[in-house]
């Protein structure tokens, strides 16, 4: 029997390998798999429903995660698929899987995390579900939420012409990932030393306890701007584009000079000798908003300190280009987090 290796197909291949044999039978079931999040009718508002998986030892590492800080960033990268569909999130749920090395003061701990989050963007907690498991720690998280159909927006609704934009700053996430890394390596090499975080506390906070932007879909809806297509920044900037042109069936255009790096990054990278581009390209996990809009909308957020425009869509199928400070063309490649990779 041929066996292939899922390192092959990666997370997105093995999603559509999977889902490819089933096939929507519900009319309540308006989108299904291959968005940020799927959306079902059931007459009156629709509803918007995800849910995502954090493993111990690959999506966090509790040497230098404090378990609220855990619960809270669970339902924040939840919330903020629920945003991207432009909707509002009302409900989840929590599924926890746990070994014996927890304590009950630990899991109050997540739990207490999970609470601020909900208090936060105003959600309720209405279920889930807890087991034991033979070692370190699991936790899932479902959201749904409400919009209509007037509103909900998808990946794949881009149009040539329209304006990329992008909410907040990028690549922060990533250098906090790597400044702690770097500090939990040093103690475990030497445990009398102490962790150096003062004047990092910036790409600390947002790889530990990032949040979801609600403020962007509010102030969108004040501005009367409906978003052509929108996903959030999860994987890099680079395969969120690349989403959207692919399932649009449109190309794209990036501009190095008008992608938003906060000076924090920047010196970070400096400091490490890397270029605070990648961060912002591949490092993933920021969870900001990348939207398109149409070009007459421009003049309603032009000056907005909060959203860049970035680039544009373009006529040319899957063709993404980054255009560096000099103006030379550069082929845009997804190289943020890849699941199953060896």
């Amino acid at each position: 029997m041929k066996r292939t290796s899922l390192s092959e197909l990666g997370e997105f291949g093995l999603i559509q390998h999977l889902s490819e044999k089933f096939v929507n039978k519900q009319s309540s079931t308006l989108k299904g798999i291959g968005d940020d999040a799927a959306v079902l009718d059931y007459g009156g508002k629709l509803i918007v429903l995800t849910t995502d998986l954090l493993i111990e030892g690959i999506h966090y590492d509790l040497r230098y995660t404090p378990l609220k800080h855990l619960g809270y960033k669970a339902v924040t990268v939840n919330l903020s698929d629920v945003y991207a569909m432009n909707a509002v999130p009302k409900q989840i749920t929590v599924s926890l899987g746990i070994s014996s090395k927890f304590y009950l003061e630990a899991i109050d701990e997540i739990y207490e995390g999970i609470r601020i989050a909900c208090e936060a963007y105003g959600v309720d907690l209405v279920g889930g579900d807890t087991s034991t498991i033979k070692n370190g720690s699991i936790l899932s998280i479902t959201a749904l939420g409400e919009t209509d159909a007037e509103s909900v927006v998808y990946r794949h609704t881009a149009n040539s012409g329209d304006l990329l934009c992008v909410s907040g700053d990028l690549g922060a996430a990533y250098a906090g990932l790597q400044l702690l890394e770097r500090e939990e390596h040093l103690f475990t090499a030497d445990p009398s030393m102490t962790p150096v975080l003062k004047g990092y506390e910036y790409i600390v906070q947002r790889q530990l306890r990032p949040e979801a932007r609600k403020d962007i879909i509010l102030m969108l809806r004040d501005l009367d701007i409906k978003p052509t297509a929108m996903i959030d920044i999860s994987d890099g900037l680079s395969s969120e584009i690349i989403h959207i042109g692919t399932k649009s069936g449109k190309g794209a255009k990036l501009y190095e000079n008008k992608i938003p790096i906060a000076d924090e990054t920047r010196s970070f990278a400096t400091e490490l000798g890397i270029d605070a581009l990648t961060y912002a390209l591949n490092g993933g996990e920021d969870y900001e908003l990348l939207f398109t809009i149409k070009q007459t909308d421009f003049p309603k957020l032009k000056n907005n300190p909060d959203i860049s425009v970035i680039g544009h869509i373009t006529e040319m199928s899957e063709e993404f280009l980054l255009i560096t400070q000099d103006g030379t063309p550069v082929r845009l490649r997804a190289q943020g987090w890849k699941n199953f990779s060896k």
